[in-house]
């Protein structure tokens, strides 16, 4: 049975070792709406790894699987494990440029194999209903122009995909790391856009370098959706106002920052004691929390210093944010004793 159509006007990226199941389950409380992605995993750690690779929680949805990988039979054989799971979309990683990546014959290098993504595009789709899509770059090393990501791309969707995500730098394969092909490749939104206004058919969702929502209403003058990702991270209560100002959703039921030190608390009790979970493996992803507010920095010392101490304490949070609370009493008083507020600490 075909699955309801995700809204991707608002997507949250797939980030290496930050968008693990914690992570997602942390981020869910901000936003209804927005759509998650998981880490990369590939087709050989969910075929011959010890480890539940698949494993969410359903509070999750909707959730996109990014799975790495270029055998077509591995990965049909990967989507359909995922769709028995409960997965809402499956998602082909084509932009990841490091070498580890390239190594196994995945990730950005397939940019230049436009035919292998389709084959494998074809033997998913075969064997799920659930959407599969691509994320790409705008382009690798010297095909660095509108013909060579149309070239790219038109392949893949005639053999069935019709959703791309593009991050707007090209990526380096030779010279640069990882970290610096996220930086120095400059941004061109434009061929991104200019690849959906002459392929209308397309779905097309724009990545790199968006840090406000108001950036993000630009963005959709021109494409389908808007994927954030580094930014969400650092700044996590930014997805607050995501289901309001890019859904639409009214804002009456927002979550505070309160509620959601209260809802982790106890998601991390029921961790532990479900699983034997360490409290860090959770806490880490929360450190951005109290970005820009008074006791901001003391959360994120608190939680540094004591979050990755040999005892594993499920009161970190709350210990972490009474001392946040008393940072902003403290900043309160000030400004009716001195009528002016204080830097955030």
């Amino acid at each position: 049975m075909t699955q309801p159509a995700i809204n991707h006007r608002f997507c949250v990226a797939p980030m290496l070792d930050w968008t693990d199941r914690h992570c997602r389950y942390f981020l869910r409380l901000l936003s209804s709406r927005s759509v998650l992605y998981t880490e990369m995993v590939t087709t050989g750690a969910i075929i011959h790894g010890r480890g539940d690779y698949l494993h969410f929680d359903k509070a999750e949805h909707p959730l996109v699987l990014q799975l790495g990988g270029s055998n077509a039979a591995d990965m049909a054989k990967c989507a359909a494990l995922a769709q028995s799971r409960g997965y809402d979309e499956i998602n082909i990683n084509v932009g990841c440029p490091s070498d580890r990546v390239k190594n196994g014959s995945f990730g950005a290098c397939l940019m230049s194999s436009p035919s292998v993504v389709a084959e494998c595009v074809r033997a998913m789709q075969a064997e799920v209903d659930i959407p599969v899509t691509v994320k790409c770059r705008i382009g690798i090393d010297d095909m660095d122009d509108d013909a060579g990501l149309s070239g790219f791309v038109l392949p893949i969707y005639e053999a069935g995909c019709e959703h791309f995500i593009v991050h707007a730098r090209k990526a380096w394969l030779q010279g640069l790391s990882p970290k610096q092909n996220r930086d120095i490749p400059p941004l061109n939104y434009e061929r991104v856009h200019r690849l959906k206004q002459d392929n209308p058919a397309l779905k097309i969702s724009i990545n790199g370098g968006i840090t406000t929502l108001e950036q993000a209403k630009h963005q959709l003058q021109y494409v389908d959706g808007v994927m954030m990702g580094r930014e969400v991270y650092a700044n996590p209560f930014i997805l607050s106002n995501v289901d309001a100002e890019i859904f639409g959703h009214a804002n009456d039921d927002q979550i505070t920052r309160s509620e959601v030190v209260y809802a982790m608390s106890a998601y991390i009790n029921e961790q532990v004691s479900s699983s034997g979970a360490r409290v860090w493996h959770i806490a880490r992803h929360m450190l951005g929390l109290f970005q820009s507010q008074v006791g901001g920095k003391i959360w994120r010392r608190y939680l540094s210093q004591n979050g990755t101490a040999k005892h594993n304490n499920p009161q970190l949070l709350i210990e972490a944010y009474e001392q946040v609370l008393a940072a902003q009493d403290k900043a309160e008083k000030d400004t009716l004793i001195f009528g002016q507020n204080r830097q955030p600490n």
